[in-house]
């Protein structure tokens, strides 16, 4: 029997995972859904708002995910692995930059600007304000 196994990202915040994940649906597409502590029994008041799971499926598919982590449990934004965005300039070249100027727009810092790498692609870098380091690389014709 064969499984369909997924590698998907899951990103922690401390409170900023539903602006977050809705601020990614607007520069990816797709769909988000979440659910909070509070729609499961047994959490404090304290935390009902804050996000338990999301995901973001883009084609039906999870893409992402992400959660805030309570006050009790530790976490430090930034110090995961970065997100990385790659796909040809034929193919993908638009649309990549066009996430790129996206997420620019809510960039804190951005590392790198967009532009043609010594490998010869087109490679960028930021993070943005939630703290979620981004790359993208738009792969030239070869």
């Amino acid at each position: 029997m064969r499984m369909t196994v997924n590698l998907t990202p899951y990103r922690n915040f401390t409170g900023a995972a539903r602006e977050a994940m809705e601020a990614y649906q607007r520069i990816l597409g797709g769909e988000v859904q979440f659910m909070t502590f509070g729609d499961m029994p047994g959490n404090d008041a304290s935390i009902a708002e804050l996000i338990m799971h999301s995901e973001l499926r883009i084609d039906g598919k999870p893409v992402l995910f992400a959660s805030d982590v309570p006050e009790e449990m530790d976490v430090t934004p930034g110090d995961d692995t970065p997100l990385s965005l790659t796909g040809s300039a034929a193919e993908d070249g638009e649309t990549l930059t066009a996430h790129w100027n996206s997420l620019k727009e809510i960039a804190e810092t951005v590392q790198v600007e967009l532009a043609q790498a010594p490998w010869g692609d087109s490679f960028g870098m930021l993070t943005d304000k939630f703290g979620t380091r981004w790359m993208i690389n738009i792969i030239a014709a070869r």
